[in-house]
């Protein structure tokens, strides 16, 4: 028989235990913020949650268990790179979490098991700012003191970042994931000016109009020379330049070296009086074909004037017809990665002209504005991709974004939800898996360097 003079679990004893522990935790624990997990997509099978997000965060005194370090395995040095493996374990006082987080969490949407810790939500630890996640909540220790327990204990793994959506909204903790994952560095355009140039001369009579491509030839490396026969005394000798086009699959399903897709011109020569022949030479390729067209009144060459800037793609350019009849000449404008027109090429001289045509370029994207914001979701005008931002530097028009649903293209508007900025896009990385402890870039580059599948098959063709 239990001795009658202690009631072994009065509601007045036990409240005087758990006064004692929370007061205990307030003097010797450290604050921590309790970030429950919210699910956005789960598998209807196993229950496996594939998306989820971070959004609130709450402070609570905790007791370090692990008073002389981290526990765990510590840095593992492995073949994929240096792997922590830190364990925290930490003590909560139950009744704090009932009172204060349960209420605040219960009625937020797609949160489970408000009542207590649960696995799966994170833990911020301000003493290495760094979030370990809750692998196994123990309610049970010490076992039933006076009938009830009165802490949770929560041991945890160091989180590993996996795409999920942190926006608490506390800097400290947000910060942690800044440059994690996938991300994707996109140079956008601050201020576009438009570039200008004019038509170099006219040839009065037997100056290359066009060349047509009777077979494109194969295996070429890089762009061949394109040489013409040269002009009768006192003519000018045309020059043309080489575009090809790769990625084309045999029926064998072997990708193809480049082909020459056409011949623009830089010069279109003047003085012929047949039409010249024309043959490629270099780039490691053969079978190139092609024969030419000569007119009068064709436009020699285009001299650019100001190449501009803040071209995301090549800008459409524009000649003015003949006075009295002929043919409108053609031109296609070409961009560094600068987004600066760096050549205009004729691909139809056009014929007819008796003087100097106007040359019109269309102008870049005007002006981007605003200042994007941490954790807003952008969208792209033309692609419809959405990604969230990580980081916008002003000065360099850099964006750097991640959980990306989609691909963008150049081009692209991408406008903020939450700030409204608005840039175009002008080139982006499209492999940038950023890991602090891992070298996935590193051997996935080594590897393809053994077997290249982008080349052709490395075991050989069927």
């Amino acid at each position: 028989m239990l001795n009658p003079f202690f009631l072994q679990g009065s509601k007045t004893e036990q409240s005087l235990v758990q006064d004692l522990i929370n007061e205990q935790l307030r003097m010797y624990g450290v604050e921590v913020y309790y970030i429950p997990r919210i699910y956005v997509t789960e598998r209807t099978v196993i229950k496996e949650v594939i998306e989820s997000k971070f959004e609130n965060a709450y402070p609570i005194e905790a007791y370090v268990n692990t008073y002389d370090g981290y526990g765990g395995q510590g840095s593992i040095l492995s073949k994929f790179g240096v792997t922590p493996i830190d364990d925290l374990t930490i003590t909560i006082s139950k009744e704090r979490f009932e009172n204060y987080i349960t209420p605040l969490i219960k009625n937020l949407p797609n949160i489970k098991l408000a009542t207590r810790p649960k696995e799966g939500d994170l833990i911020w630890f301000p003493l290495g700012d760094r979030l370990f996640e809750i692998k196994f909540v123990e309610h049970e220790q010490p076992f039933y003191q006076l009938q009830k327990t009165y802490i949770y204990e929560l041991r945890c793994e160091l989180f590993r970042y996996e795409d999920e959506d942190i926006n608490t909204s506390v800097s400290e903790i947000d910060d942690n994931i800044t440059q994690e994952g996938y991300i994707q560095s996109l140079t956008m355009i601050g201020a576009g000016v438009t570039a200008t140039a004019t038509a170099a001369g006219i040839c009065a009579s037997g100056g290359v109009q066009f060349v047509t491509i009777s077979n494109r030839g194969d295996g070429y490396t890089s762009a061949p020379q394109i040489k013409f026969s040269a002009a009768p005394s006192g003519g000018t000798t045309a020059v043309g330049i080489a575009t090809l086009i790769g990625g084309l699959v045999d029926c064998h399903g072997v990708k193809e070296k480049y082909k020459v897709q056409g011949v623009e011109l830089s010069n279109s020569g003047c003085g012929y009086t047949v039409a010249p022949s024309i043959v490629a030479v270099g780039g490691e390729g053969a079978g190139f074909a092609a024969t030419t067209t000569i007119a009068n009144g064709t436009i020699t060459s285009i001299t650019i004037s100001n190449g501009g800037s803040g071209f995301s793609t090549d800008p459409i350019v524009t000649i003015s017809g003949p006075i009295g009849g002929g043919t409108t000449a053609l031109a296609h404008a070409h961009i560094s990665s600068a987004g600066v027109v760096t050549a205009i090429y004729l691909t139809n001289a056009g014929s007819g002209y008796t003087s100097i045509p106007t040359i019109t370029i269309t102008p870049p994207y005007s002006s981007g504005i605003g200042t994007y914001q941490y954790n807003e979701t952008v969208t792209g005008s033309v692609s419809g991709t959405t990604a969230i931002v990580r980081d916008w530097n002003s000065t360099t028009n850099i964006l750097q974004v991640s959980n990306i649903s989609g691909t963008f293209v150049n081009g692209d508007v991408l406008v903020g939800a939450a700030s409204s900025a608005s840039y175009q896009l002008r080139t982006f990385s499209t492999d940038n898996v950023v890991d602090p402890y891992a070298d996935n870039d590193n051997i996935e580059t080594e590897a393809d360097a053994i077997l290249d599948f982008s080349e052709s098959n490395p075991f050989g063709n069927p």
